[in-house]
Parts: C-alpha cells; structure tokens; sequence
C-alpha cells in the first residue's frame, strides 16, 4: 500500500511508519517540525521529509490512504487537500484496527501501569520466542521499535491510550480497538484540558469496556474500586479474571515475589509494578505462556524506558528517573522507592511539566503524594505555564498545593540543576520524575562527578 502520514514526527507516528515500511508498504510524510529522538529515527530509515512544512502537492491520488496524528489541526493544507480527494483517512488507533481486524486484539488500558504492563507481556513472549504483532508508548530492550506488524502473527498486543484519536475524532485512542482480551489496571483522573470532570474521565472507561467483543475476556485490578465497579457492571465480556498485588519481601534492597516454586527474585521492585507484573502473567496465560514459563521470563525484565530507570549508582547517591506525573503515580513511585530504600535518605524531585499538573484546580489532587520521601523537591517552568495559557503560578501555591512546609520549589531550571549538582551526598536515593525532561538535568554529568 501507499500510505503518507500528516504529523510523521511524533512518538507514535514515526514509529508506525517505519514498521509499516518494514512491513513492506510505501511511506512518506509530512511535519512542522521533528525533534529527537524521532529525526534521527526517521533519518536512519530514510522517511524524514526533505523540507519541513505541509506540501499539498503530496497528497496525490494514488495514496491508498492518510494517516492523520495528533499533532495536525483541522485546517492543515494537507487534510484538506486529502478529503478533496476522498481519500482514506485514519487517525493512528482507526488504522491500527483496521490492520488487526482479523487478529485477537489484546488491549491494555488504565490510567496507569499500562506500558509497564504491554512491556512485560512483550518481554515474556520475545523470551520464549513467541512473535506477535504490538504497539506500545515507550522503548524496552531487545526490541528496535516501539510498534510491529506482519500479515502473518494470529495475536495483535495494543497499549490502550485513552487520549483523543486526532484532530477528525475526538473519541479516546482505546474506544476503536475493540478488544478480544483487554486489561484495565487502574484509575486516577487525568487528562482535565479533555476529560474535566472525574465522572467524564471515568465514563471512558466504562465505554472502553462496552468496545469489546462480545464474549470478551476481561483481566483487572481487584485492588482498584472504581474499576472492580466497573468490571462487575460489564456485559460484553463473559470472563473476568481478577489481580492484586502478590505476595512479597525486601531483602537487601532484592525484591522477591512468591511463586508455586518458591521465591523469585525480581529486577523491578514497588507494590504497583508488582501489580502490573501480577496483571501481565493474566494476560500471557491466555496468550499461551503458562505460570512457570512466565515467572522464567519476568525474572530478566528490568522495565521500560524512564519507568523507575536506574541512571546511577555509587557509595554515595543511587539515581533513578521515572515518568512518572499524575498524582496516582508519583505517590505510587515514591512510596516505592522508599520502601526499597528505607535505610537511605530519599530526594523526591518532580517536574510539573503537563497541561493537568500545571493547573491551579488540579494541583489540589497532589496534596500528601511527596510525603513518604525525606525530600521534596518541586520544579516548574513558568514560560510552560504561559505557553499553556494557564493562570500563572506562585511557590507559595505550590506549598499550599502539596502540603508540605519543607517542600523546595525552583522555577529556574538552572537553580535546580545547581542545587542537585552541588549539595553532598551520603547514601541517599535521588529520584527524579518527569513526563518531561527533568528540567534539563544531564544524568550523565551526575554520574560522572559522583562515581
């Protein structure tokens, strides 16, 4: 097929043209601008666009169909041109379905855990050389790309986004899926520029679950009232398989899980990602992979990108980033990191970098999320504020926000990068959360003067 992608550059996007490129279609694309990682992506593989900008001109008849990204507006030259034509156009779920129509389409949603989660289902399968087709948000090892398709695979592995679809449909990402196997892992608002009350945001969800196939296979998170609500009203789905945190211990800052073969020591640690992990072994079962295979392979899977990433470690400061940004997850991975560490002096540092975090009514959500650390550290941006055309912030908002007196709040990025470069370490534990870029901190720089 011949296919041309308006938006090439964006995370999901470039990744999806070049596995359709690999898969053997002709692709080429347009954007405003691209940034790395995806430039140098797109470069290697020969699908960066000469010029920057949007060309009409490309949009000819011959293209079986357009794949429209977030990214583009509804104006953009190219749409129009497009739907004069009468071409196809697919937002980037619309086309993932349309090519797994035939597949068992296995989807994984929630407000959280869910790249974790579609990682160690991926992991598990490559480990025991099972191939299927996936998408996922976030690189893991031993994998090139973040989004595989064939013709041939029988199983189709999708992470359910339930961000809007483009600018044609506003419907969330995991509405178009219709999953023949879905999990959903828990829920925590987000999303309020979209969704900007809890009842709207949960009501995604609850129309996510009417999207499955009827006689559906449901897996969720029993620990999570408004899901386990959610899941007892179902009607599509005929089984339902239930999860929670398994049983565990710490020893040595060594996580270990119990398993009909004794205890099995684990690369990840934190109660949500053993969650996640109890979620994914659900979700392996009916994919083929029984139990003990599955513990064979977990054992090795040291997470996805920015997902509790070790970046350091020495006699004097463990490091440790993670994309971590809506409420639910910061308390979540800090709470963790602590419980491993609880001999050790943690530094909590979080970026309000999103559109949700950064607004004045949403911060109250934040409230007591810092407080298992011995630090807190808060940085935002104020031109991130004005950019998002939102009511401006001040330090002591934030201090009202988080409820915690000795929180440090910087606005500078440079004051911050100061601070943590500078202050002395002693066995402390310094985790820094972003869905962001940490404020600019050069993890390697840290490395490097504190090895």
């Amino acid at each position: 097929m011949r296919l041309h992608f308006i938006a090439i550059g964006g995370s999901a996007m470039h990744s999806l043209a070049i596995a359709l490129q690999e898969k053997g279609d002709q692709i080429s694309g347009s954007d405003d601008e691209i940034f790395d990682p995806s430039r140098s992506t797109l470069e290697a593989h020969q699908l960066l666009p000469d010029k920057y900008g949007w060309f009409p001109e490309k949009i000819t008849p011959d293209i079986d169909a357009v794949i429209l990204g977030m990214h583009a507006k509804a104006d953009n030259p190219e749409l129009i041109k497009a739907k004069e034509l009468r071409l196809k156009i697919f937002s980037y779920p619309e086309f993932l379905y349309e090519h797994s129509k035939e597949k068992t389409r296995v989807v994984i949603g929630g407000s959280h855990g869910k790249t974790s989660i579609t990682a160690m289902i991926l992991h598990v399968l490559h480990y025991h050389q099972r191939d299927v087709d996936y998408m996922l948000g976030a690189q893991i090892d031993n994998f090139e790309n973040s989004v595989h398709l064939t013709t041939n695979n029988d199983f189709i592995l999708l992470e359910g986004d339930e961000y809007l679809s483009s600018a044609l449909d506003p419907r969330p990402k995991f509405h178009l899926y219709q999953p023949n196997i879905a999990l959903l892992s828990g829920i925590a608002w987000d999303h309020i520029n979209v969704f900007p009350t809890f009842e709207n945001y949960l009501k995604q969800f609850e129309l996510f679950l009417e999207s499955m196939t009827n006689g559906s296979t449901l897996v969720y998170n029993a620990e999570d009232e408004d899901v386990t609500q959610l899941a007892k009203e179902a009607t599509k789905p005929t089984r339902k398989h239930t999860y929670g945190t398994p049983e565990f211990s710490i020893v040595d800052g060594e996580t270990y899980i119990e398993t009909p073969e004794g205890d099995l020591a684990l690369e990840i640690f934190g109660k949500h990602n053993l969650q996640n992990l109890a979620g994914a072994k659900w979700i392996c079962q009916h994919m083929g992979i029984d139990e003990d295979d599955f513990y064979e392979a977990i054992a090795s899977f040291k997470g996805a990108s920015k997902r509790l990433e070790l970046m350091h470690r020495s006699a004097e400061v463990v490091v440790y980033k993670d994309y971590a940004h809506s409420p639910s997850k910061v308390q979540a991975t800090t709470e963790a990191v602590k419980k491993q560490y609880p001999n050790r002096n943690l530094i909590a540092c979080l970026e309000l970098h999103t559109y949700s975090s950064l607004n004045s009514e949403f911060l109250d959500e934040y409230n007591a999320t810092l407080d298992a650390a011995d630090e807190a550290i808060v940085f935002f941006s104020p031109k991130a504020v004005e950019i998002k055309r939102l009511a401006l912030l001040s330090k002591e908002a934030i201090l009202a926000k988080f409820q915690r007196e000795d929180l440090k709040v910087f606005t500078s990025a440079e004051d911050l990068k100061t601070y943590l470069n500078t202050r002395q370490y002693n066995q402390d534990v310094l985790l820094m959360m972003s869905s962001g870029h940490y404020g600019g901190f050069d993890f390697e720089k840290f490395s490097e003067a504190h090895s």
